[in-house]
């Protein structure tokens, strides 16, 4: 049996890139690794009239991203146009000039309606894999919710049919200053996402081991 290829990235005219059209990309493997790797995405929507983006934990599966809500929220209550953003911060870039300093990044913008998702199954599925794509191996080990927890939690879901993918690498773009000699330095400062600390709950016994699923200091996330 062949392996499902998902198709290209094809942006619609709202949702493709209009500055820096060279940086648009369109594999969908680069939209994946976008979403997967960042810990929070920002939903926009409206609400009542006025704007509202929300920060918010994200799981993709598939081609479907789903994000974690309260079941009282307004904000979340499914069927509304809605807009996730992500970014991955990767530098940030020293010109020589104010007007080209700039940032090494990845982003994605996923546009679609939200759907609220209803069906227990795939509710506590989607639960699941919010839980293991912001804390991997958790998952297994927490304890899993209860019907009083389900109820209280939302979950929505957006299909990632309309998406689009835009990334910044590189040095700064005014390497034609260097023919001027002015002895300016310019360059990139890399960045990234490191545990930086792991504290045990104080309510816990002393001597509690820290199961090995659970990042050691100094490692990526």
């Amino acid at each position: 049996m062949e392996p499902v290829t998902a198709p290209p990235l094809s942006p619609t005219d709202r949702s493709r890139v209009r500055r820096h059209r060279d940086r648009q990309r369109g594999d969908r493997a680069e939209l994946h690794a976008v979403l997967d790797e960042a810990l929070v995405a920002h939903l926009g929507l409206v609400v009542d009239g006025e704007p509202v983006v929300l920060p918010t934990l994200h799981a993709r599966v598939g081609e479907v991203l789903y994000l974690h809500g309260s079941s009282g929220a307004a904000s979340l209550r499914g069927g509304e146009p809605v807009c996730v953003t992500v970014t991955l911060l990767d530098g940030l870039v020293y010109a020589r000039r104010w007007f080209t300093h700039s940032a090494n990044y990845r982003s994605a913008v996923v546009r679609g309606h939200a759907r609220r998702v209803t069906d227990p199954d795939e509710h506590l599925a989607a639960l699941r894999s919010l839980v293991a794509a912001v804390a991997p191996g958790q998952e297994e080990y927490a304890a899993a919710p209860s019907r009083k927890e389900l109820a209280a939690t939302a979950v929505v879901a957006v299909d990632l049919d309309e998406a689009s993918v835009k990334v910044r690498t590189g040095p700064p773009g005014d390497g034609d200053a260097v023919a001027e000699g002015d002895g300016r330095w310019a360059g990139v400062v890399a960045l990234e996402t490191r545990v930086a600390g792991v504290t045990t709950c104080p309510a816990l016994p002393a001597g509690t081991p820290v199961p090995g699923h659970v990042p050691a200091v100094g490692d990526a996330l």
